[in-house]
């Protein structure tokens, strides 16, 4: 009896290769460290938006490439912008 109901699980848990695990870590980790006002955050952000691309790419999305490409250049601007205030202060 478990054992159908484990391997159910594993075979949804795993559909997506994992993307969409990683994809979920990586922004619950980027967004509690921008809430700690920490710029890696942002690094976090550009790997849960590959990871999330990569997820809506399997997933047949077309929606959802396009809306985290535009995160990750919102990401890789945050990180750019955050090393610019960091220059300026020192």
């Amino acid at each position: 009896m478990w054992s159908a109901e484990l391997n159910q699980f594993l075979e949804l848990a795993s559909k997506y290769y994992g993307t969409d695990w990683a994809a979920m870590c990586f922004t619950f980790i980027q967004l509690y460290l921008l809430g700690n006002g920490k710029r890696i955050g942002f690094v976090f952000g550009i790997f849960a938006t590959l990871s999330w691309t990569a997820f809506g790419i399997m997933a047949g999305s077309i929606a959802n490439p396009i809306a985290n490409s535009i995160f990750l250049v919102m990401n890789i601007r945050g990180l750019l912008k955050w090393t610019e205030m960091e220059a300026e202060t020192e």
